[in-house]
């Protein structure tokens, strides 16, 4: 399991061109915001279309432009969590995570919906509208709707930045617990050192639309490789005792 990413586009006057790959594990894109992170997102699942290069998601070729393959969003096997959700405010929640399972064989459709709605906890919710529900229980919609596929990765675009500081712990947690159940790559985009350092596996430094450093979160966070990740990285000492603790707490556990 995994996902593949080199690929270059220019869009109005900046330019990215990055390269890079991940396991079974959560990855997070760090960087200022401008710098290229979402823009990958967008050409992972296929919403914009690079200039060059190559995308792979679990052996699956989604874009190669030597080879002039270039799949729809609908045929990627990946599932999207935007920054502001995107739920359908006229429809129910029910509604909402059943409009993820396209493409799904209408006899297992029924069985996910009810594996999402209970592994997210929002049984209750079934037949209200977004405008009636918490922002955490929307965020757990979102999330049941984009795994109703059972997606090869899941792709995920700031989606904690609307939340306060309590239920931003929450939803990490929560992250955290989803992985260990469903098992699916996670590709989170952040430029909040916090949650990068609790969250991540690895982190992918993004500057200027290049990455500029990537590998273990530990690594990464303990020796910037330039400058330029010590900038990104200065301010967050209280990011990385915490993300230091958790490891030491792990490991006398594991």
């Amino acid at each position: 399991m995994g996902l593949s990413v080199s690929v270059k586009k220019a869009v109005k006057g900046f330019t990215l061109d990055v390269s890079w790959q991940i396991g079974n594990e959560l990855a997070v894109l760090f960087g200022f915001s401008g710098s290229g992170k979402s823009l990958t997102l967008q050409l992972v699942a296929g919403l914009m279309k690079p200039d060059s290069g190559v995308i792979k998601a679990n052996g699956t070729i989604y874009f190669d432009s030597e080879r002039n393959i270039s799949a729809t969003p609908q045929q990627r096997s990946l599932g999207y969590v935007f920054q502001d959700l995107a739920l359908f405010p006229h429809m129910t929640v029910k509604q909402n995570i059943l409009f993820g399972a396209k493409g799904v064989p209408k006899r297992e459709t029924a069985e996910r919906y009810h594996e999402m709605i209970d592994a997210f906890y929002i049984n209750d919710l079934e037949k209200k509208r977004p405008s009636e529900i918490s922002g955490g229980q929307k965020q757990r919609v979102a999330f049941a709707r984009a795994l109703m596929r059972r997606p090869d990765v899941l792709l995920l675009d700031e989606p904690f930045s609307a939340l306060d500081t309590p239920l931003r712990i929450e939803m990490r947690a929560f992250l955290k617990d989803l992985r260990k159940t469903f098992q699916v790559p996670v590709v989170l985009v952040t430029h909040d050192a916090g949650e990068a350092a609790a969250l991540a596996d690895s982190i992918i430094v993004y500057s200027e639309g290049s990455v500029i450093q990537s590998g273990p979160a530990g690594d990464v966070f303990n020796n910037p490789a330039d400058e330029r990740v010590g900038r990104l990285l200065s301010g967050q000492e209280t990011a990385l005792r915490t993300f230091c603790r958790q490891n030491y707490n792990e490991s006398r556990t594991a």
